[in-house]
């Protein structure tokens, strides 16, 4: 059995710590043989956040956020050869659309960030630990965020 990946999907939240998460999953696929490499960042829809309570039009807020997320993952690529058809900004629950993305694109490796806090609940956080419960291949956390 060979443990060669050939498509990777980086699950990033868009902070500073995903710079370190996308080049560790950079590095992952040169040893590779260049395996490809996707992006994906999920927005939770407003109406999430709020339970469907708000009685107004969030449409044009979401597109906004949107619009930003977008252009904050052109910055943190910056110098990270991933096509634009591998860059994906996505609205839904981020594990649930990490999940259906790489059942969808065959990936055989997730790479996430993890805070490496105590725990195995606290280890990943509730959005990495999600990705990694159900997913349909192997998932890598890389330790992000302050060392203690």
């Amino acid at each position: 059995m060979s443990n060669e990946y050939k498509n990777i999907l980086v699950a990033i939240d868009l902070s500073e710590d995903s710079r370190k998460v996308l080049l560790q999953a950079k590095e992952i696929a040169a040893r590779n043989q260049h395996a490809k490499l996707s992006v994906v960042h999920t927005l939770e829809p407003l109406g999430f956040a709020y339970g469907g309570d708000i009685p107004m039009d969030l449409t044009s807020i979401q597109d906004q956020l949107d619009s930003h997320a977008r252009t904050r993952l052109k910055e943190l690529l910056e110098g990270i050869d991933i096509p634009e058809e591998n860059q994906h900004v996505l609205v839904g629950m981020p594990d649930t659309e990490t999940h259906r993305l790489a059942n969808e694109q065959n990936i055989d490796l997730i790479v996430v960030g993890s805070n490496g806090r105590h725990g195995f609940q606290l280890l990943l956080g509730s959005v990495s630990s999600g990705v990694l419960h159900g997913a349909p291949c192997d998932v890598l956390a890389v330790r992000v965020g302050k060392k203690s």
